[in-house]
């Protein structure tokens, strides 16, 4: 066992120590340091240690879930993200659960909301077939909870019931946490407050860095729980990087702000070393005064031979998808799932009848026979030059026709309609070798779409037999004529000219190359508005969708990028008017505490993200913004294009 350990990494060591003194811990580290690798080293060398132990380990995407599986198999780990973690411990307690929320609707100051006038009685669920359920999507009055109420509801029973922890840290003598910044709160009081009511005993280890906390809803770090005594977590700190060249590393260790400065690997089969020696890399400041992103790129095409076709190995960051569907192509399924404008009107009333509840104001009446269009009227709800909503939405004559096709619905209806881009673009990959995560929170909508477009490109790369399992084809290819019929019929669906996306639904459907299933007949009938907008957007505008969602194209947004690595690594800073981010300020090193700390994030995440060559765009910076790119790029390095 101890020559075992002799063979880990130094700080692999230390967090046995933690370890052997039941200490919990937290091993820090910046980009490239290679924490995912110590964390399955620490899972290896505790299985083997420990060969009774359960242990659990817990990580924020399903991507990550599928990493550490590939990478450590064995009966007694148990891997998956942190929502499957609770929901796997809780749903056996189905008395629990039904009382937890049902308190929890009945108490003001939660989240949690059945929609109901009266209180909750505590047999409201009693009726229910299946129970208590976990899905994508909520409906609480069916007993169907989402993401953010699972939290909720698993930290009330932590807190309430001490025995539910005893029985966890029973089965996991040890939990780990993979990027742990990323974790809710709520998480980490789960583990770290509620599981001390249990005087069982187990071992809690995190892994991750502060600086890559770029999600609003994780923790960002653990200040408040580290410490030296028996009773708190202790920090250690990995400092190598094994992924960055120098220059990389150097920026990188600029824009930090915590006490982890990184020097490179001293290990000489590192990925960031050549013949023994550290790779120097190459960072370059970009900028211009007209925004040209295409003239950035053929710079770099010329001067540097980057290949922006080559999507695994050059990655083009932005902030968001929005900034992106122009680019890739998409822009009209992004504004119908991400900003319409008479669904956004409804979310303004709903908006103001929770605000007219919480301020006791007096409630305007909704019977339920009042048609949208009178709910709406009712509210007269105005902006803040004192204009009514439903005025300006009316002047355009789109909207106009979207508004007609709700207006004389029930309230009631059209209150449920929801809309959101994660049912477009979730689940992207970074390249086209990605898998699928599991979970995917895209409609059925879309996904019947991505079923299409898959089973034609099995057949464009000759992937014939699964092709056949995928389509109504097994028993038809019985001849060449058959052969011919078939190759016609696909042509007739990658070259689809000006076709809608419904005319190729239903020519998909009869040609057998995707036959219209329950799923589709089911989201036809419950999203009839949210269909009737996607049917008539043309279909070469959802391949381009495709082929951006399945990592054949340069682009992702910045937050999708993180914890993965690139040659080449284009980094668009765009002050375009974000609340949260301003890239002007970073550099300055002013402005809004908690906007500055997000920004140099966000922008620390997109630099370490090259493993050879790093270029920063920025758009119409001024002299103040350029001296400090200066000092950080160097002079040679900040050109204008």
């Amino acid at each position: 066992m101890v020559e075992e350990r002799l063979n880990l990494e130094p700080e692999v060591q230390e967090i046995f120590q933690c370890i052997d003194n039941k200490r919990n811990f937290l091993l820090s580290g910046g980009a490239g340091s290679g924490k995912t690798y110590s964390l399955v080293q620490v899972i290896r060398q505790v299985i083997s240690e420990n060969p009774t132990a359960k242990v659990a380990c817990m990580t924020y995407t399903n991507a990550a879930v599928k990493e550490i599986e590939e990478r450590v198999n064995h009966k007694n780990l148990n891997v998956s993200t942190i929502y499957d973690f609770l929901w796997d411990n809780i749903k056996h307690f189905q008395k629990e659960l039904k009382s937890t929320i049902i308190a929890l609707a009945n108490d003001e100051n939660t989240k949690i909301s059945i929609d109901e006038d009266d209180s909750i009685p505590a047999n409201y669920f009693d009726e229910l077939e299946k129970g208590i359920q976990y899905k994508e999507f909520l409906k609480l009055k069916e007993g169907i909870i989402s993401h953010d109420e699972l939290l909720i509801i698993a930290n009330h029973l932590f807190e309430n019931y001490p025995k539910l922890s005893a029985i966890v840290k029973d089965k996991y003598q040890f939990i780990f946490i993979d990027e742990y910044q990323d974790t809710n709160s709520v998480v980490v009081e789960i583990l770290l407050n509620h599981f001390k009511k249990s005087e069982k005993k187990n071992l809690i280890g995190f892994f991750g860095d502060a600086m890559q906390s770029i999600y609003d809803d994780g923790i960002g770090n653990l200040d408040q729980y580290k410490g030296n005594t028996a009773d708190t977590v202790k920090e250690l700190k990995k400092t190598q990087n094994r992924r960055s060249p120098r220059k990389i590393i150097n920026l990188a260790n600029r824009l930090r702000t915590d006490d982890i400065i990184q020097e490179p690997s001293t290990d000489k089969n590192a990925p960031n070393m050549l013949a023994g020696q550290v790779k120097e890399g190459n960072i370059l400041f970009l900028h211009s005064h007209d925004g040209d992103i295409s003239a950035v790129k053929q710079y770099l095409t010329a001067n540097h031979k980057w290949n922006f076709d080559d999507s695994k190995e050059t990655k083009e960051l932005n902030l968001t998808h929005n900034l992106i569907a122009d680019k890739a192509g998409f822009r009209t399924l992004m504004d119908i799932y991400d900003s319409d404008p008479v669904i956004g009107l409804k979310n303004d009333v709903l908006r103001k009848i929770k605000d007219n509840k919480k301020n006791n104001n007096p409630e305007i009446e909704i019977s339920d026979n009042d048609s949208f269009d009178a709910v709406v009227d009712k509210f007269q709800l105005k902006n803040r030059q004192r204009q009514l909503k439903k005025d300006i939405l009316l002047q355009n004559p789109i909207n106009v026709e979207l508004y007609n096709q709700l207006k004389d619905k029930p309230f009631s209806e059209v209150r449920k309609i929801y809309l959101s881009k994660d049912a477009l673009i979730d689940d992207k990959k970074q390249d086209e070798d990605d898998e699928n995560k599991k979970g995917s929170k895209r409609d059925n909508l879309i996904k019947h779409l991505f079923k299409i477009q898959s089973n034609i490109m099995l057949y464009q790369v000759g992937r014939y037999n699964e092709f056949l399992r995928a389509t109504d084809y097994k028993d038809k290819i019985v001849n060449i004529a058959a052969k011919r019929i078939l190759k016609d019929n696909i042509e007739s669906l990658i070259n689809v000219g000006d076709k809608t996306i419904e005319d190729v639904i239903y020519d998909a459907n009869e040609k057998g190359i995707c036959l219209v299933d329950d799923k589709l007949k089911d989201f036809k009938v419950k999203n009839e508005y949210l269909y009737n907008r996607v049917k008539e957007v043309q279909y070469s505008e959802f391949q381009k969708l495709y082929d951006y969602l399945e990592g054949k194209t340069p682009f992702s947004t910045q937050h999708k990028t993180k914890g993965t690595e690139f040659e080449n690594v284009l980094v668009i800073l765009d002050n375009g008017g974000w609340n949260k981010y301003n890239f002007e300020n970073m550099f300055l090193n002013t402005g809004t505490e908690s906007v500055l700390e997000r920004t140099q994030k966000i922008f620390y995440v997109c630099c370490t993200r090259t493993k050879e060559n790093l270029v920063v765009f920025y758009y119409n910076p001024s002299p103040q913004v350029i001296a400090k790119a200066t000092e950080w790029f160097g002079q040679e390095n900040v050109i204008p294009v």
